[in-house]
């Protein structure tokens, strides 16, 4: 089960940060900034950025920044150490759960079995999965493989559910190694209500759910005949040589070297969170790199994963309309196949997936063209971080980074 990710506020810091994980409320908005920027982007100006993300995270949180344009070297920053009780800096090729950034994976790989034939994003949820989406409103065959893509099913997102909320807040050691199964996931879901159920002719409605991916995932395995975890590491992972980016499944230990993540309880005692298996499912289960994460969105938006048709596809993005939440969070930008779209300061837009897990926030960007990409990593020390103002800053940084070109060496 993925981690619950919004800006709610609970009573205590780990309830506060454990509510916080799974809703999609943490994109990564582009901000215009008001004030001169610097004629080309350099390590001081990335360095200058990073610091300010780091004080919009709460000022005791590591973060890790990646830069990668044409020039072939790579601007990089780092603040912060690897552990709580240690001076050594966070690694600059530390692994972290990307979280939500997995839905970006899972979305390539459906859309090469769409190019392959097999499958179309208009098949139905019922025609891949009969009686699985059913009951209380609920209804499979109102629900397209392109609505679960672009997050326009209406579904509830079962991060939602009150059981898993309790289980997740007040009892996080005792699920911390979860393995519940995909199917039993998006069987929750179906005891409530959907959002809304997609009318066709009607208006096309948005909110974002996490059951979607669950449901892509299932679909995925089923047409191209194998775990979406082998179809990820064989068709994207493989692919590219990323060899710092896997997907554990239920081994709930990061690979070395990596950043420890803590969160403080009730008690005010410190709680390391690094060991987990919670994010292990289509939504949320990949492990990676800044310099992998660049590589793939960079590939991606550079045509070499995707047909022209496909990509075209992933980049038809629909208004948000029935999330106050994800709005309030990121008041720009518009959401595809995904991969959400937003605005640069300097003209034009760049492409990103945010993802948030259990005391980690990962901000991946890519311009338009692929020829520039940045990542940005975070790792809670103690208190979550307020994600509009870590937007905020990640969003200036990204601004930044895609808009200057960088400096000449």
């Amino acid at each position: 089960m993925q981690m619950p990710s919004s800006k709610k506020t609970g009573a205590t810091v780990l309830a506060a940060t454990l509510l916080a994980l799974g809703s999609p409320l943490a994109a990564t908005a582009a901000t215009t900034t008001t004030t001169p920027r610097p004629s080309a982007y350099t390590e001081h100006t990335l360095r200058e950025d990073l610091a300010a993300v780091r004080k919009a995270g709460g000022g005791d949180v590591n973060v890790l920044a990646r830069v990668d344009g044409p020039n072939g070297r790579p601007l990089m920053a780092r603040i912060g150490t690897r552990t709580a009780d240690s001076t050594a800096p966070v690694p600059w090729n530390a692994h972290f759960r990307v979280a939500s950034t997995t839905k970006t994976f899972v979305a390539t790989v459906v859309l090469q079995l769409v190019a392959e034939k097999r499958l179309s994003l208009a098949d139905t949820v019922e025609h891949w999965l009969p009686g699985v989406v059913e009951g209380n409103g609920n209804d499979g065959s109102r629900i397209t493989v392109r609505d679960l893509l672009r997050q326009t099913s209406g579904l509830y997102d079962y991060i939602d559910d009150p059981e898993i909320q309790d289980a997740l807040i007040n009892h996080f050691d005792e699920n911390r190694y979860d393995t519940t199964p995909a199917a039993d996931l998006v069987a929750v879901a179906m005891k409530h209500r959907p959002v809304f159920v997609p009318q066709p002719g009607g208006p096309t409605r948005w909110a974002y759910s996490n059951t979607n991916y669950l449901l892509a995932g299932m679909i995925a395995e089923k047409a191209g005949g194998a775990s979406w975890q082998d179809l990820v590491a064989h068709r994207v992972i493989a692919k590219l040589g990323l060899r710092n980016t896997s997907i554990p499944g239920l081994n709930p230990f990061l690979p070395d070297p990596h950043v420890n993540a803590y969160l403080t309880t009730a008690d005010g005692k410190r709680l390391d969170i690094t060991d987990q298996s919670l994010q292990h499912t289509a939504d949320s289960g990949v492990v990676s790199t800044t310099a992998d994460l660049n590589t793939f969105f960079r590939a991606l938006a550079g045509g070499r994963l995707l047909p022209a048709e496909q990509w075209r596809e992933m980049r038809q993005t629909v208004e948000r309309t029935d999330d106050p939440e994800d709005v309030a969070e990121m008041p720009e930008g518009t959401y595809g196949l995904g991969l959400r779209k937003i605005p640069l300061s300097c003209g034009g837009f760049y492409y990103a997936h945010e993802g948030d897990g259990a005391g980690v926030n990962t901000r991946p960007a890519v311009s338009a063209d692929g020829r520039r990409a940045v990542t940005v990593s975070l790792t809670t020390t103690t208190a979550p971080p307020d994600l509009a103002a870590l937007n905020r800053a990640t969003g200036t940084l990204v601004d930044h980074a895609l808009c200057e070109q960088p400096a000449k060496r």
